[in-house]
């Protein structure tokens, strides 16, 4: 007669192959997925650099722009461009008006290679690649930061 096996006698469990196999499969899934979020993670910090750059070469364009047409005063040897950067934060009062005042930026932004909010800064005065400011005014802002993009272009040269 054919004799059942009740459910008391059947082992159960995985066998070692298929726990190894599982075991492969997860290595193979998180060296795929480790590489994929490191540079994912590099691209939001590269995104949020553009972002900043953005920002602070915008207000020092609107600086000029209210400097040109004649809104607010020009200092000596600026020639339209803030003296420093503290002065789109701090703002300028608008000539002709009473009370009247600008602010083109609220804060220096960090900078997120370095994690500082300490930009290199460039004079209208100096030439386009400088690691040196002339002090005259600021024209152009970069970071200071001597990583380089996925792009491949060092973050100072963005």
């Amino acid at each position: 007669m054919f004799q059942r096996s009740s459910p008391r006698n059947r082992q159960a469990g995985y066998s070692l192959a298929e726990l190894v196999m599982v075991c492969a499969i997860l290595v193979v899934l998180a060296g795929v997925a480790l590489p994929v979020a490191k540079h994912s993670r590099k691209r939001a910090k590269e995104a949020e650099l553009r972002s900043h750059l953005r920002e602070m070469r915008y207000a020092i364009d609107e600086f000029k722009r209210y400097s040109d047409a004649g809104l607010i005063p020009v200092d000596l040897g600026t020639d339209g461009y803030p003296k420093e950067l503290e002065v789109l934060i701090e703002g300028v009062e608008l000539v002709g008006q009473i009370d009247s005042h600008a602010r083109f930026l609220r804060r220096v932004p960090i900078d997120p290679m370095t994690g500082e909010a300490e930009w290199g800064m460039r004079s209208y005065q100096d030439e386009w690649d400088t690691d040196s400011w002339g002090g005259e005014n600021v024209y152009d802002v970069y970071s200071l930061s001597e990583g380089v993009g996925l792009n491949g272009i060092p973050y100072r040269e963005w």
